[in-house]
């Protein structure tokens, strides 16, 4: 029993010391070690990024001369067509009011004519008994010859709008609508059975097809007030597109507007780049893009990580290693640096450093042993 109480006793005893070890090593301090980096000499490029599209420069609406219905449709969205290719054919629904016009036109015209013939037939008699000089004949001539082809272009008129064609030339069809430059199909909002209106004074016109030049693409995006004044014209950009991976298309800027939008806040400038596309590539339109710009850039200059940097007021100061790297406690020199332009990640170093030295970096809390 005696030795029992010993142990036991022993056992309270190696608790309590422990303890007081234990906390006695807790309240002790803790070393402070810092990460050691150093100054090198390297290119900086202080770049921003431009959100957008890519799209083509130019879309064209192709548009009927005639209303009516869809009767035929002979591209398809993606279809590469050439100038002139036929892209639907129209059944004619001739418009009241451009009829009635068109067939009192012909009427005046055909009693303008009757009367032509008559005086011409009576300068003819009268001619041929030389009462008349050849002079009232030949004009008689001519204004017979003049009524005729009024006619004729109101015939055409009546014809055209009735029918779309007309007969006296085969060349005038307005029933198929025709493709007015080259380039690629982008969609046909029509389908057969659908009814059309023509372009006109009154109205715009019922967009048949939209269809652009896919070998001439631009970036469109938006650029922030605080960087847009380093850019101008003919600026290099590079666009990466979502849809592809691991492409890179070089553009040149080509456009900044003069004037911003606001949106959430701040204030965007939209800016356009000429994109130069390989041949190998399928671009679509309406791809979200990024363009990466180059705002200004250094070549071979000391720098050091930002993290090293210490900002007082308009000052800028660095910490140099004094002590033997990897040697604790370290030591450091607080020195005043001039700094230059910054990548975001490096940022030069214009004076008061060597490109030798080191830097204390990150800390890290170790404990002292």
């Amino acid at each position: 029993m005696r030795y029992l109480k010993i142990f036991g006793g022993l056992v309270i005893a190696a608790v309590v010391v422990y303890t007081f070890v234990f906390l006695w090593q807790q309240s002790q301090p803790k070393e402070v070690v810092y990460e050691v980096m150093k100054a090198e000499v390297r290119d900086l490029r202080k770049k921003t990024v431009a959100t957008g599209k890519v799209e083509p420069r130019d879309e064209v609406n192709i548009k009927p001369k005639i209303q009516g219905i869809i009767t035929e449709l002979y591209v398809s969205a993606g279809d590469v067509v050439e100038e002139g290719a036929p892209i639907a054919k129209i059944s004619v629904i001739p418009e009241i009011g451009q009829l009635a016009n068109a067939q009192s036109s012909l009427r005046s015209a055909e009693l303008s004519l009757e009367q032509s013939e008559r005086d011409y037939a009576r300068t003819k008699s009268l001619y041929e008994k030389k009462v008349v000089s050849r002079e009232e004949f030949e004009k008689a001539e001519t204004d017979l010859a003049k009524m005729r082809e009024q006619v004729a272009a109101a015939t055409d008129q009546v014809q055209i709008i009735t029918r779309g064609i007309s007969a006296r030339s085969g060349k005038v069809n307005t029933t198929i609508v025709t493709s007015t430059v080259a380039g690629t199909i982008l969609n046909i909002p029509v389908k057969v059975g659908s009814s059309v209106q023509a372009t006109g004074s009154f109205s715009e016109g019922t967009t048949v097809a939209t269809m652009a030049n896919m070998g001439d693409i631009i970036f469109r995006g938006n650029i922030d007030e605080t960087e847009v004044g380093r850019m101008h014209r003919g600026m290099p950009l590079s666009l990466t597109i979502g849809a592809l991976r691991d492409v890179t298309i070089p553009a040149t800027l080509e456009y900044i507007s003069p004037k911003g939008t606001e949106s959430n806040g701040a204030v965007l400038f939209e800016i356009k780049a000429a994109a130069q596309i390989a041949d190998t590539l399928t671009i679509r339109a309406g791809y979200s893009a990024n363009a990466e710009i180059v705002l200004d850039e250094r070549t071979q200059v000391l720098a050091i990580p930002e993290l090293c940097l210490e900002m007082a007021g308009d000052s800028s100061f660095v910490h140099v290693l004094t002590s033997e790297e990897g040697v604790t406690p370290q030591t450091f020199e607080r020195r005043a640096v001039e700094i230059g332009m910054s990548d975001g990640i490096y940022i030069e170093v214009k004076g008061g450093l060597k490109g030798d030295e080191r830097l204390r970096g990150n800390e890290k809390m170790e404990e002292k042993k």
